[in-house]
């Protein structure tokens, strides 16, 4: 399953889910349109290691996030960019996804890395909108690939989205 995360604003991520439909990939695809959700950002309390294996404690909209992000193949991240980068909805994303990890630690490769609680872990990829430092955004999608023992899908703008979409298999 692909899972497409749209923090986009004007509904330009609506963009990539109107192509992927008019190829009809429609049935693979999963698409959370997160306009109008509550997603905090991480608090650093430790509780998803600690107290509540796997789960964060934050009552919010992130919860069913989360839960797909554990089955796909590959999550997508549709997000705007500010200072070259993602913004911050796009960030808090990511920064919640610890529950996806236990709290230990072994080496991959000369790199320490966490121990991974599930054993599906998804490829990531970006798309981006804006004045985004494509180089810059390649390198924090390895690094969040990496982190999950997943592949580097790339980032992509919106001018590339053609080639984005030959990424999704």
């Amino acid at each position: 399953m692909i899972l497409i995360i749209d923090t986009m604003s004007d509904g330009k991520g609506k963009q990539v889910e109107k192509v992927l439909c008019e190829e009809g990939r429609q049935s693979e695809v999963e698409y959370i349109d997160t306009t109008g959700m509550n997603i905090s950002h991480c608090l650093g309390c430790n509780y998803c290691w600690l107290k509540t294996p796997g789960q964060c404690v934050i009552k919010d909209d992130y919860e069913a996030i989360l839960k797909r992000m554990s089955k796909a193949d590959q999550v997508w991240l549709l997000s705007d960019t500010k200072f070259g980068f993602v913004t911050y909805k796009t960030k808090n994303i990511v920064d919640r996804v610890m529950p996806l990890v236990t709290m230990n630690l072994h080496f991959i490769g000369k790199q320490m890395r966490h121990v991974l609680r599930y054993k599906k872990n998804p490829n990531w990829g970006v798309i981006y909108s804006g004045e985004g430092d494509p180089e810059y955004l390649n390198r924090w999608c390895e690094r969040v690939a990496i982190n999950f023992d997943g592949k580097s899908l790339g980032a992509y703008s919106m001018e590339q989205l053609k080639e984005a979409i030959s990424c999704m298999q």
